[in-house]
Order: C-alpha cells, then sequence, then structure tokens
C-alpha cells in the first residue's frame, strides 16, 4: 500500500501491529485520526503513554491496578478467603461482569505452555503458593480456558498446594446456554455429562 506521508505510513504501521488490526483499519483509525480535533489524538496518545510509564500491579493479586492494592483486595466487602485463580486480566474483567463472584483474585500472567516456552517460573505461582500459606484461603477456584494450557496449569497446580484443609475447584465445562447439544463437540459433552448437576424441584 503507498501512503502519500511517511507520518500517515508510520501511524498505520502502529496501528496495525495490534492484535485485531490489519492495515485497512489501521489506515481507517489514522485517517479518523486526522478528521478529529487535535484535543482528540493528544488525549488518546497520553492515555497510551500514561498506561505504560503508570500502571502498576497489585502486590497481593498480580491484577492492573493505580495503587500498591487493587481496588478489589482493598474492598473489605469481598470474602478473602476465596480465591479465583486466572490467566490474565481480561479473565477478571469477564467475571467481573457477570457481578455473581465476591471473592478475591490471583492473576498468574499466562498458562504453563513449554511448546510456547512458558513455564511455571515464569508465572506468579510462587506467591500463591505464599498466599496460600498464610492460613487465610479457604478455597481456590481454578478458572482457566478448557484447553491442553489450561488443564496443564490446574494439574500442576493441585499438585503444588498440598494443604488437605484448602478446597480446590474448577470452573464448570459444558454445553454453553442456547447452544443445541448435536453441536457439541465429544469433549465438551462428555464434561457436560461428568460434571452434571443435581435438579431438585
Amino acid at each position: 500500500m503507498i501512503y502519500p506521508s511517511r507520518l500517515i505510513e508510520e501511524a498505520v504501521n502502529a496501528f496495525a501491529s495490534l492484535p485485531g488490526i490489519g492495515k485497512k483499519t489501521a489506515l481507517r483509525l489514522t485517517l479518523h485520526l486526522l478528521k478529529k480535533e487535535a484535543f482528540d489524538s493528544h488525549r488518546l496518545s497520553k492515555a497510551v503513554s500514561e498506561l505504560r510509564d503508570n500502571v502498576l500491579y497489585c502486590a497481593i493479586c498480580n491484577n492492573v491496578s493505580d495503587d500498591k492494592i487493587c481496588g478489589i483486595c482493598a474492598n473489605n466487602s469481598r470474602d478473602k478467603s476465596i480465591v479465583c485463580v486466572v490467566a490474565d486480566l481480561r479473565d477478571v474483567i469477564a467475571i467481573e461482569q457477570t457481578q455473581t463472584f465476591k471473592g478475591t483474585y490471583h492473576v498468574l500472567g499466562g498458562l504453563i505452555s513449554p511448546i510456547d516456552g512458558v513455564t511455571p517460573d515464569k508465572l506468579n505461582i510462587i506467591s500463591l503458593i505464599d498466599r496460600v500459606n498464610t492460613g487465610h484461603i479457604q478455597e481456590l477456584i481454578f478458572a482457566f480456558s478448557a484447553n491442553i494450557e489450561g488443564d496443564t496449569t490446574a494439574f500442576y497446580l493441585s499438585k503444588k498446594l498440598t494443604n488437605p484443609e484448602l478446597k480446590i475447584s474448577t470452573i464448570a465445562r459444558g454445553i454453553s446456554v442456547g447452544g443445541e447439544i448435536e453441536y457439541a463437540d465429544e469433549l465438551t459433552l462428555a464434561r457436560s455429562i461428568l460434571n452434571r448437576t443435581s435438579l431438585k424441584i
């Protein structure tokens, strides 16, 4: 693609480096910024710069935070005895949007994947074990994706966490709401049957 300006080309390349954005979308975003007031472009630039320069990670759960302790860990109304272990920030956001979980979190920073070079020592596992060893946590909920990496991580953690009084659970897996059984893959259907829930009338 030929651009009329080097500055436009650099902006397009910068946008295109983001996940899910191709060259055409990047060009559309670039031209949109050119049409907007300078204030809007400067606000975007400032927001991105501050994000990279000032972002903090919670000293307790490793979640992204504006302060040393994130708002969830600092909230006294949250149940500190239940910790939901997730791979990254996106999972925290997804669970929080359900408005059903009232415990706290622990962000691992990824899932174990030797093929991708992600080994246990590169994740926030030691800090999780340290939290459990304080004795204040009664239950861990593993909320990982239903794939090999998620299963591997759950298995590894369950072997590392040997406290017999600690309850370890995982989020249910199965047929999605509105899903048709005939279109479900065999593994999902099998897990739905194995993880069936009691129906009491």
